[in-house]
């Protein structure tokens, strides 16, 4: 294969990112090649480390390089709350607010009827088990805004609304925000002023 060949092999693999296009990624290639010492060879050696290392949490879902999180591991963080997120990156962006100091349970996407993803494909089941076998007081829904968001939010109260009290995030959260994109503010605003479902 010769250079040019692997070069548009790496453009390519970076253009299939979130957030980069073809143009993006030829700027960011030709950035990491002349930066190669700098930032191209540390970038291939961290991402295989991560690819070697990184794993889902085996109790939450989160992804980090044990088979159990620090957060689930951390004594501390067992009060009792539970936040529901669609995924890792919603997660992170709540622990960016640092506001909340419970645990977590990622579902790894929401329902859709279109796409034919039902309970059994999200982490539904595990999620009731957990209120089941845990400690937990109150579940707190963290879903994005969105009409998949809202039908995950209500199919999930309907599996818990007898086993433990159950919230949503309120006022901040925009109809068809997702956390991930929302300031670490409007995040704590939301989730000080969550309500009763």
């Amino acid at each position: 294969m010769s250079d040019r060949n692997e070069i548009d092999a790496l453009i390519d693999l970076m253009a299939r990112l979130p957030g980069l296009g073809p143009r993006s990624a030829r700027r960011a290639v030709l950035h990491l090649i002349r930066k190669r010492a700098l930032l191209l060879q540390p970038l291939a050696d961290a991402m295989g480390a991560v690819a070697a290392s990184a794993r889902e949490c085996l109790n939450c879902g989160n992804v980090g390089t044990a088979e159990i999180c620090p957060i689930c591991a951390d004594e501390r963080r067992g009060n009792g709350q539970l936040c529901v997120v669609e995924d890792v990156a919603d997660l992170w962006a709540m622990e960016r607010s640092g506001v909340f100091k419970g645990r977590y349970h990622v579902l790894g996407g929401t329902l859709s009827a279109l796409d034919s993803v039902g309970p059994e494909e999200l982490r539904i089941p595990q999620l009731v088990h957990r209120v089941e076998t845990e400690a937990i007081t109150e579940v707190i829904l963290a879903l994005n805004a969105t009409v998949d968001g809202q039908t995950t939010a209500h199919y999930i109260a309907d599996q818990l609304e007898t086993r433990v009290e159950l919230t949503s995030l309120a006022q901040g959260v925009p109809i068809g925000g997702e956390l991930d994109y929302l300031d670490d503010g409007t995040i704590t605003a939301a989730l000080n002023a969550r309500k009763r479902i």
